[in-house]
């Protein structure tokens, strides 16, 4: 780990903010070179991946302070240096993308279908960020591919238990992230595709991934009923939601394409 990139005089650069910033200029230059290929305005495209951003960094820090409100009362610094909760982000992101698209006549399914690919890729290298800063981490393990963290900058900041071996649940969903996003690729390049298929799969796949990755997760994060953590619970209600939306745009597609042929 390496929580801090470099200092300039008084100034600390640290690892995390410089992958997160990564993280997100690549996923929208990859979000808007997709949404070229599908015939979309890129200059509105670009427009609405930043409103997604901000909304996503804004969303990410509120859902923390709620799921973990007493350490915020605490310190309020340590949860501002930490990342966020993912879910948070993608919640109010999507309030406001479907807001920004309702309001410049975009069409919905095919923008998300644009950006699902870029913003799993997103996730992939921020996860790397999250491993540098020493947050999201692993209960203890004794495995071959454990981590110890031995930063006490990163124990200072995020509360990360020093010389530990631990999970690396951070690359656990880095790596699934790029599975996803080698899933999503191939199945819109060997598979014809209906409008939003790509989205609701990455909501399908990435909510199943994040349920078994959280039962290696050692850091507080809040629970629902004492059973599930918060991010788990959000999984369980977005994969039967997902499930349902493939099955109606995919029936959806499907008359319409009966009711073109049969009007040729």
């Amino acid at each position: 780990m390496y929580p801090r990139l470099f200092e300039l005089g008084p100034i600390s650069i640290f690892t995390y903010g410089v992958l997160l910033a990564a993280a997100y200029l690549v996923g929208l230059q990859f979000a808007v070179v997709r949404a070229r290929t599908k015939g979309l305005d890129s200059n509105r495209v670009m427009d609405l991946g930043i409103v997604i951003i901000l909304s996503a960094l804004i969303g990410a820090k509120l859902l923390l302070v709620v799921v973990d409100f007493e350490n915020f009362l605490k310190s309020p610094i340590s949860l501002i240096r930490a990342g966020g909760v993912f879910y948070g982000g993608l919640i109010l992101s999507a309030v406001t993308a479907m807001w920004f698209i309702r309001r410049y006549k975009l069409p919905l399914w095919v923008t998300c279908d644009a950006f699902a690919p870029g913003i799993v890729l997103g996730q992939a290298i921020g996860r790397i960020g999250c491993l540098m800063a020493g947050c999201c981490y692993g209960k203890a393990a004794e495995l071959p591919w454990s981590i110890t963290f031995t930063s006490p900058l990163a124990a200072a900041n995020v509360g990360t238990p020093l010389g530990i071996s631990l999970h690396p649940t951070q690359l656990y969903e880095s790596a699934a992230s790029l599975l996803i996003l080698l899933v999503l690729l191939l199945v819109e390049r060997r598979h014809a595709s209906f409008p939003g298929r790509t989205f609701w799969t990455y909501l399908l796949l990435y909510p199943f991934a994040r349920f078994f990755i959280e039962f290696y997760r050692g850091d507080p994060r809040g629970t629902v009923f004492d059973m599930l953590s918060t991010s788990q619970f959000v999984s369980l209600l977005l994969i039967p939601i997902s499930v349902v939306m493939l099955i109606v745009l995919h029936r959806s597609w499907s008359k319409n394409k009966t009711r073109i042929s049969t009007y040729k």
